[in-house]
């Protein structure tokens, strides 16, 4: 692989990189990256996280463990609402920092282009200062970011009897300050029991759409929705879809939706039941899969743990969820054109793995091979180790 200028520009042989005409004109420039026993993945886009928090919940953890349910905690105050005031009072620097921290984990697992909500700030002025934490903690990480408005992640405390004015002022107010400032590519909408009902989500949606945004939405996790009317605004990804039915399934084959599954969070949940990924692949589905980073269902950075519980838990292939956490992620961004494969082109995004299979990625479970990774063409050194570096020709 030769890639100059953060693009790959040709793939192929050892001979072919020799008598590519690039080479030939900027040989005394080239360095070699000796991946020799190893396997190169396209960098890994993960397509659903919720980094712009500042503390862990573990008083929910500890709920949860002696067995109260994720609704029961946000019933007691627990939950997205717990995260609010810790994001209310954190200055924008700060919140950066611990945004670039997760970044940074996430890179050195193979990461290389993440998809960030904001969401537990549920204000005005908290959720704008959350996109513009993201954005300065991008302006610092040499991966590629797209910022998501979530300000419809649950209706905050004060306006627990007044919901309607809440859904008022993000329809309103908070998307079009957020497009005016051009803080967020999507807009994501939590629709599911106990946040917006279909209804107010559709309402959210079309905001959205007035203003230019892409869409995307939680939905089905808890109980089913049903798709058809999300569908017909052509989100980009619809995430979690834990209770689907067969009609549902059958109307996002028919779309260019991507069902985004996130099981990071039944495992964490200690849920039994996972994602029918056997089903959505089965019926033509495009299925992508991301960690949904966050401090209450996933506090998780790594897409390789992820892949696995992929393979283990919904009997994918290594092979469909390496697809699933690459090209198929950038499909959930609709940035398929820069990211998701290694062909020319395209940005120079690889993650190189100390192993000599690619199935392996699925099988160390909770282990981080990731030996060195290009980001936009910057190599940054993973956890395990020193590239091997010499020039051209050897």
């Amino acid at each position: 692989m030769l890639c100059a200028g953060g693009k790959v520009v040709s793939v192929g042989t050892t001979r072919e990189a020799l008598g590519d005409p690039w080479f030939r004109t900027h040989r005394k420039n080239i360095l070699e990256i000796d991946c020799s026993g190893k396997v190169a993945f396209p960098g890994f886009v993960d397509s659903h996280t919720h980094p712009a928090f500042v503390c862990p919940r573990l008083a929910d953890f500890e709920k949860r463990i002696a067995g109260t349910t994720y609704e029961q905690i946000a019933e007691e105050g627990g939950g997205i609402r717990s995260s609010v005031d810790a994001v209310r009072s954190t200055s924008k620097d700060e919140l950066a920092r611990r945004i670039l921290a997760a970044f940074h984990e996430m890179l050195a697992q193979g990461t290389t282009a993440v998809e960030a909500k904001s969401g537990y700030g549920l204000s005005s002025d908290a959720e704008l200062k959350s996109l513009r934490a993201i954005r300065l903690a991008a302006s610092q990480w040499p991966g590629t970011v797209v910022s998501t408005f979530l300000g419809a992640h649950a209706v905050p405390v004060e306006y627990a009897e007044h919901p309607q004015r809440y859904l008022r002022l993000i329809c309103e107010q908070m998307i079009p300050q957020v497009a005016e400032r051009k803080l967020a590519h999507f807009v994501d909408v939590f629709c599911d029991r106990g946040a917006f009902s279909e209804v107010e989500s559709l309402k959210i949606f079309a905001a959205a759409q007035r203003h230019g945004f892409g869409l995307r939405a939680h939905t089905s996790q808890l109980v089913r929705t049903s798709l058809a009317k999300l569908l017909s605004f052509d989100p980009a990804s619809l995430d979690h879809l834990d209770r689907v039915d067969a009609t549902d399934i059958s109307n996002l084959a028919k779309s260019q939706t991507v069902a985004t599954l996130v099981p990071g969070a039944n495992y964490f949940l200690g849920l039994r039941d996972y994602p029918s990924a056997r089903k959505l692949i089965d019926t033509g589905v495009a299925v992508a899969l991301a960690t949904d980073f966050n401090p209450g269902s996933s506090p998780t950075a790594s897409l390789p743990f992820v892949i696995s519980l992929a393979c283990t838990h919904m009997r994918m292939s290594p092979a469909e969820a390496i697809v699933a956490a690459t090209i198929n992620g950038a499909c959930a961004l609709r940035m398929q054109y820069r990211k998701g494969s290694i062909e020319p082109g395209k940005d120079a995004d690889i993650a190189i793995f100390d192993i000599r299979d690619y199935r392996e990625i699925a099988y160390w479970v909770a282990a981080n091979r990731c030996e060195m990774v290009l980001a936009n063409g910057q190599l940054t050194i993973g956890s395990r180790g020193v590239a091997s570096k010499q020039r051209w020709p050897p």
